[in-house]
């Protein structure tokens, strides 16, 4: 499954288990760019609460999120958006597959809307 497929696969979790909880959610903002310097983006973000969601493909068939300088590469930017605020949660396919409805709890709670 290509990473853009993981994407769709979370957005579609999302919209279907807002529905079944009904809630009125707005769609996360795509391929955020968060850094003022550097060129990284987000897979899903909600600026506002400065929250964002990175969906890892290619875990399982050793792709670049498990090659050692994609890694390392991944860390880099995570760390720097923690350093500026942001709570980043990251998902792979085995996440989207075995627990839609607990990885949706996980993202709305991050994002504060169980408060």
């Amino acid at each position: 499954m290509a990473k853009s497929d993981l994407e769709e696969q979370f957005l579609n979790i999302y919209r279907d288990e807002a529905t079944r909880h009904g809630l009125d959610v707005h769609d996360p903002q795509r391929e955020f760019r968060f850094h003022p310097q550097r060129k990284w983006r987000f897979d899903f973000a909600w600026p506002e609460k400065r929250v964002a969601v990175e969906v890892d493909g290619g875990i399982f068939i050793g792709g670049r999120h498990v090659d050692p300088m994609g890694g390392h590469n991944d860390r880099s930017k995570h760390n720097a958006a923690t350093a500026l605020g942001w709570k980043v949660l990251r998902y792979d396919a085995r996440h989207l597959s075995d627990d839609p409805a607990g990885l949706f709890i996980e993202v709305m709670e991050t994002l504060g809307a169980f408060a």
